[in-house]
């Protein structure tokens, strides 16, 4: 949504009750709020950020601008959760509230140190000619959600380093706390700096150098990188923007990314033995993952069911953006696996044998099972025309391919309207996941991911088996 910048940057106290509850009233119209996923109560959602655990519970904040569905002054907005599954609301906001933040509280993350959350985040800050200053700023959250930010900027602006410089990610390794920033060179490059706490205190900062892990910065910018231990191997998340479509094979305006590496260098700032570039997802949208370390040995990771610079439907409902489900990462013999926590089965009701469906609650889970040497395609928000998200899944030729040509409200088609991506030639298996207008696609319980938005018309609501002999059980998911 194109809003004035005056409007977009309107300071939170200038909305007036009127204008707050003509947003609230608006987005209650939409045909498309989801169920058991995390979405904005009014206005944009995008990054993940703050993913930590702290006090018992897993937090998460998203990134928020309340007041429509346009990137504008942003806050944080914090909820929590026991189970990683359901999440609540505290009424708790990191806002865009002193001279380090002015211009929006962007991405960042968290760590529980002393009984206290520390926030680690960039302060978007503007002067009157516009021009950008991004400060690394920290602030900290105790066990009343009570919110203290520091005075100190903690990290400024690095001289190789352009105005696009932000999304701190801070890390423990081997009881040593560190840091990587996203950033551009001012050749218009891609990098990440890596930085290290000294003295282990968390408000003072040193940069350790430019992290090497093996790029070839072909991308003009590296958004919300990410860097969590798997089986004691560094596992690098980031999005590298622009990125040379010679280097990585995507769709998405910018691609989410992954390397898994065999080591990491602190002294010489390196990840060594990393591998080939790899899409982290193969959906029509997933950006800006963000994982951690959790203490009880698990590697978790949610992503933004959305993309920058992309207009949705729900935007004239004055909201736009959700969260994916929480993801358990692991490897299996050198691939990453993302499969969601294994609390989600929790939200299970009612189960029957896989069949066609005239109709369903657009809130269900299927676990499918697709036999070797066929090509089998089932259709979901089916309606009676034959319409619906295709999804193909050919064993035969080694093959996945997600179109949603006919499913629902069509946007963004300039970036094509079907994702593929390829897999071994056996017998394959499908744990798909439907919110009233996102599904998530977990191919052999995390091997490959399609996490994408569809915005069903009213009759889109049905289930139909077009071809193959695909076998598997239906459940209704109550949150």
């Amino acid at each position: 949504m194109d809003l004035p910048k005056e409007v977009r940057y309107r300071p939170y106290e200038d909305w007036s009750t009127e204008e707050l509850a003509k947003i609230n009233n608006n987005v209650k119209q939409s045909p498309w709020r989801t169920s058991y996923h995390i979405e904005p109560k009014t206005g944009l959602l995008n990054d993940p950020n703050g993913f930590s655990y702290f006090n018992g519970k897993y937090t998460l904040f998203y990134q928020n601008w309340p007041f429509g569905a346009a990137h504008g002054l942003k806050q944080w907005v914090h909820t929590e959760s026991e189970d990683l599954v359901h999440f609540h609301e505290t009424n708790v906001e990191l806002r865009p509230d002193t001279k380090n933040d002015s211009h929006g509280a962007y991405s960042g993350s968290a760590y529980e140190i002393d009984d206290k959350l520390f926030l680690f985040y960039t302060g978007n800050v503007r002067d009157e000619n516009w021009v950008r200053d991004p400060l690394q700023i920290g602030a900290w959250m105790d066990k009343d959600h009570k919110i203290t930010k520091m005075d100190d900027v903690l990290i400024r602006q690095p001289e190789d380093a352009t105005e696009h410089f932000r999304d701190p990610q801070i890390f423990n390794y081997k009881g040593q706390f560190y840091a990587i920033v996203g950033a551009q060179s001012p050749e218009k490059s891609g990098f990440i700096k890596l930085y290290k706490a000294v003295d282990n205190n968390v408000e003072n900062w040193e940069e350790v150098g430019n992290l090497d892990f093996g790029g070839i910065g072909s991308e003009y910018m590296i958004e919300c990188p990410n860097l969590v231990f798997v089986d004691d191997k560094p596992v690098l998340l980031y999005c590298p923007q622009g990125l040379d479509k010679a280097e990585l094979d995507y769709r998405n305006i910018y691609p989410n990314t992954y390397k898994v590496c065999q080591a990491f260098d602190t002294d010489g700032a390196k990840l060594i033995g990393a591998s080939e570039i790899q899409n982290l997802d193969y959906g029509f949208e997933a950006y800006a993952t963000q994982g951690f370390n959790a203490p009880d040995g698990r590697t978790l990771a949610v992503s933004w069911i959305g993309l920058p610079d992309v207009d949705y439907p729900t935007d004239k409902y004055d909201y736009q953006g959700a969260l994916s489900l929480v993801k358990e990462l692991s490897i299996k013999d050198g691939k990453l696996y993302q499969y969601p926590v294994e609390a989600i089965s929790s939200l299970r009701a009612d189960s029957e044998a896989f069949a066609n469906k005239s109709e369903t609650t657009n809130t269900y889970e299927l676990e499918l099972n697709f036999p070797a040497n066929q090509k089998s395609e089932v259709l979901l928000f089916a309606d009676d025309k034959g319409n619906g998200l295709s999804l193909t899944v050919d064993t035969k030729d080694g093959k996945i391919i997600l179109d949603r040509s006919k499913a629902g409200v069509q946007y963004a088609t300039e970036f094509g309207t079907s994702r593929e991506c390829s897999i071994d030639t056996k017998e394959t298996s499908a744990n798909i996941f439907v919110d009233n207008s996102i599904v998530e696609i977990f191919i052999n319980k995390g091997e490959k991911v399609f996490t994408s938005r569809v915005f069903p018309e009213a009759s889109q609501n049905g289930i139909v088996i077009k071809s193959g002999d695909v076998t598997g059980t239906y459940f209704d998911l109550k949150y």
